[in-house]
């Protein structure tokens, strides 16, 4: 019961555990980024929505091979911010017409007002979301031996990390559309007020295959894409969305649910699809059936959109892994892998690499050109294995099988069930456990332990895994069982919804219970004052009844960093680990890793802690989202950023000239104001979005009014 209610009460769990130096700090936070990626080789523009972001002056992507600056930071204006910028743009566009100027000076002063003015227009007083109002524009270069795949890209403010996104590193030509504006808010029978009103020809278009269609869906929208294609085409047709963000706090059922149509040059639909398999990314497989021109649209299942609906479709004859066979192997030992799928002639499959670990990997394969298909999981244990045999589909033709073992096997067809049979003795504990939808095999499991005589002692349909953080459908089973006496047992496995086939491959484990624990340490990036500590909160997940302590601590922890070791009792899921450092600052952030070590059955087990981020899907449910790195961040609190630009000093003033002043009057604002006034007029300034003169005579007004 303890792991079914963890983690609905994750989020007050790790409200009560946020160290008191966090509520002093603003965390930077970032919701979406687009386009979510590029093609190898290339440079481009790169825009991210959040909030915290001030003073943001750093851009990390994992791996290596991909750079990333930042160029521009665009934070909420306020009403009194807008009111400034036009009155600015009046006088500039009044300066314009009245006085005749060199061209180079018109230019500068036509791209100042362009400038306001697309500033101005983008601008939404109640945006949709608060936390995707602040933007941010990067400059990012991916080397043309970049691997391809998904990385994570990151923000870094002088005071903190923010948390990662999903960002790809392609291999086909890109297309995007116009990034969005910020949406603003809907307002109750004035809905249509809020819809994006795209110009007719941003509709649809025209784009050349293969390649990488980037977009974002806004409320009520629809995307198409028109191109050519050719009889007998193999169209792999992919999209990308929930895997890129995947959960949205405020959006039911949690994440953007795409959905992909296509159609023929007359507007016949010819695929369909808004799920592959489980998956909310929809994926169309479609052998071209006549030359000619087809039109490909996206649009979200109710229509909902916002800045963060963000989506990546690949589209071509490229590879495509719909399945594998067997779905793991042996540490070790060398596999045999069947690979099925779209593109895959004289593909090859990379398996894990030799010392590779237990856990789960992902592989891919490669075709003759150097393409890469979509990624796919492949599990590695240290238990024998074997396969299933049919006929195993009943009590009478059980298949045998010695313990411990985990057996390689399909549901062949609908309806099918595959039975073991093991021995037992009274007073063990058997354990059954079964690895498909983990391992991306659309099998929803349905486990069965029987005794000789055909009764029912334990029965399992779906078993929480609190570690795979990006499933909401825990479709995998588990039974451990306590025997009752010496005998022969059978572990009966089916599908759920009677389905099978080829796909449907799974992987069962039959063991006595191999006690073990896996970490989360969350959230992914922390940031601490110079010289001083930090915490971060560190979850356990127990298998197999294991409910041993384990003792926490920085696994090789790089100069200036340290921690004192905290033991994670057998009564608790969760514990605050203490990081120290004696550096001033950091610049840019480090890399830590946390680890644990408990003893279990008289010898120490050791598990790095994987780094993740508590999120939230659709208001109520949490998940233990999985990060590549945990990044901190050691600053100092004086350190302030240089000036990004700095006014000319004040004209001297022709005291002859001047006309004695009328006296004071009683002023109308009070210091408070006018220091916010001034700090205003400063951001617009580092902006360059005042000239020198208004920002000067704005200033000396402020001053006056003290």
């Amino acid at each position: 019961m303890r792991r079914v209610l963890w983690l609905p009460i994750l989020g007050l769990g790790s409200l009560l555990a946020i160290p008191h130096e966090a509520h002093g700090q603003a965390t930077p936070y970032i919701g979406f980024v687009y386009p979510a990626g590029g093609q190898q080789n290339t440079t481009f523009q790169v825009k991210l929505g959040g909030q915290r972001l001030d003073n943001v002056d750093t851009a990390i992507v994992s791996g290596t091979g991909v750079q990333a600056k930042v160029v521009r930071y665009y934070r909420k204006l306020g009403a009194q911010e807008l009111t400034l910028l036009r009155e600015q743009l009046r006088e500039l566009r009044r300066g314009a017409q009245r006085k005749r100027k060199p061209v180079a000076r018109d230019e500068a002063t036509q791209e100042l007002i362009g400038r306001i003015e697309k500033r101005i227009a983008e601008s939404v007083p109640r945006p949709a979301c608060a936390s995707l109002s602040s933007l941010v524009e990067v400059e990012v270069t991916i080397a043309a031996d970049a691997s391809p795949g998904p990385r994570e890209i990151r923000l870094a403010t002088l005071r903190g990390v923010s948390n990662p996104l999903v960002f790809h590193v392609g291999q086909l030509p890109e297309f995007s559309r116009k990034p969005m504006i910020t949406c603003p808010l809907q307002v109750l029978g004035k809905e249509q007020l809020a819809l994006r009103k795209r110009p007719a020809e941003e509709e649809e278009s025209q784009v050349t295959v293969p390649c990488t269609l980037n977009g974002q869906i806004a409320s009520g929208e629809v995307n198409r894409y028109r191109f050519e294609a050719h009889k007998g085409q193999r169209l792999v047709i992919s999209a990308d969305a929930r895997e890129l963000i995947p959960y949205i706090a405020d959006a039911v059922p949690g994440w953007f649910q795409p959905v992909l149509t296509l159609c023929d040059a007359g507007r016949r639909e010819v695929a369909y699809n808004d799920d592959y398999r489980f998956k909310p990314d929809p994926t169309i497989l479609f052998e071209v059936p006549d030359d000619g021109e087809y039109v490909l649209s996206i649009t979200d299942a109710i229509y909902r959109g916002r800045e963060d609906f963000v989506y990546r479709i690949t589209v071509g004859e490229v590879p495509f892994l719909t399945s594998i066979f067997p779905l793991g192997g042996r540490v070790g030992e060398a596999a045999t892998v069947e690979m099925r799928g779209w593109n895959l002639q004289a593909a090859k499959l990379a398996l894990p690499p030799d010392g590779a670990g237990p856990g789960i990997h992902r592989i891919h394969a490669t075709n003759r050109q150097g393409l890469v298909s979509n990624p796919v999981p492949f599990a590695l244990d240290t238990l024998p294995e074997c396969f299933d045999e049919e006929s195993n589909d009943d009590q009478t033709h059980a298949q045998k099988v010695q313990l411990p073992t985990i057996v390689n096997g399909h549901m062949d067809r609908p309806d099918d069930w595959d039975v073991y049979q093991v021995e037992g003795r009274a007073g063990e504990t058997l354990v059954a456990e079964v690895h498909a939808r983990r391992l991306d095999s659309p099998m929803d499991s349905l486990l069965k332990l029987t005794d000789a005589t055909g009764k029912l002692l334990a029965f399992n349909d779906d078993h929480e895994d609190p570690g795979t953080g990006l499933n909401t459908h825990h479709a995998d089973s588990y039974l451990m069982v306590e025997l009752p006496a010496d005998g022969t047992y059978y572990v009966h496995l089916g599908d759920t919804a009677r389905s099978g086939g080829e796909a449907y491959a799974y992987r069962l484990r039959i063991s006595a219970p191999q006690p073990a624990f896996a970490l989360r340490v969350v959230p992914s990036s922390a940031a601490l004052r110079g010289r001083s500590s930090t915490a971060v909160n560190v979850y356990a997940i127990r298998k197999d009844g294991f409910e041993g302590a384990i003792k926490l601590g920085l696994k090789d922890p790089p100069d200036g960093f340290s921690s004192s070791t905290v033991t994670l009792p057998n009564d608790k899921e969760n514990v605050r680990l203490r990081v120290k450092t004696t550096l001033a600052q950091t610049d840019p952030p480090v890399g830590l890793s946390v680890e644990g070590r408990a003893m279990i059955q008289g010898r120490e087990m050791v598990h790095e802690a994987v780094p993740a981020e508590d999120r939230m899907q659709a208001f109520l449910w949490r998940h233990l989202v999985p990060a590549e790195e945990l990044k901190v961040l050691v600053f100092s609190p004086g350190r302030q950023p240089p000036p990004k630009r700095v006014p000319p000093p004040p004209a001297a003033k022709d005291q002859a000239a001047v006309t004695p002043a009328a006296p004071a009057a009683k002023p109308t604002f009070t210091k408070r104001q006018v220091a916010g006034r001034l700090r205003q007029l400063k951001l617009l300034y580092e902006e360059w979005l005042l000239t020198d003169d208004f920002y000067s005579r704005k200033v000396a007004e402020c001053e006056a009014a003290l």
